[in-house]
C-alpha cells in the first residue's frame, strides 16, 4: 500500500466519520457544544496539516546535510565543460 492510498484511506475514514456525526441521523442526538465543536473539525484538521507539512519542510531543510564531494565534482565538470567551450571559440 503506498503512502498517498495510506493517507486516502485516513482521509475517507475520518470524513466518513464527521458526516455521520455531522449530518445527525435520527437516533443519535449531539448536544449542542459537540455540534459547535463539530461542524468546524475540518477546517481545523485542515489547518493542523498545513502547520506539519510546514513544521517537517522547516526540520529537513534545517538538517539538510551539504554534499562536499559532490559539490566539488559539479565544480570540475563545470570548468571541464567551460574549457571545451573555449576551445570551441565560446567566449565568456
Amino acid at each position: 500500500m503506498t503512502k498517498l492510498l495510506q493517507w486516502l484511506c485516513g482521509l475517507a475514514l475520518l470524513g466518513s466519520a464527521w458526516a455521520a456525526l455531522a449530518l445527525s441521523p435520527p437516533g443519535l442526538r449531539l448536544p449542542a457544544p459537540c455540534r459547535q465543536a463539530l461542524l468546524p473539525l475540518p477546517v481545523y484538521l485542515l489547518v493542523a496539516f498545513g502547520c506539519y507539512a510546514l513544521a517537517t519542510v522547516g526540520y529537513r531543510l534545517a538538517t539538510f546535510n551539504d554534499c562536499e564531494e559532490a559539490a566539488a565534482e559539479l565544480r570540475e565538470h563545470i570548468s571541464a565543460a567551460r574549457e571545451d567551450l573555449r576551445r570551441r571559440g565560446l567566449r565568456f
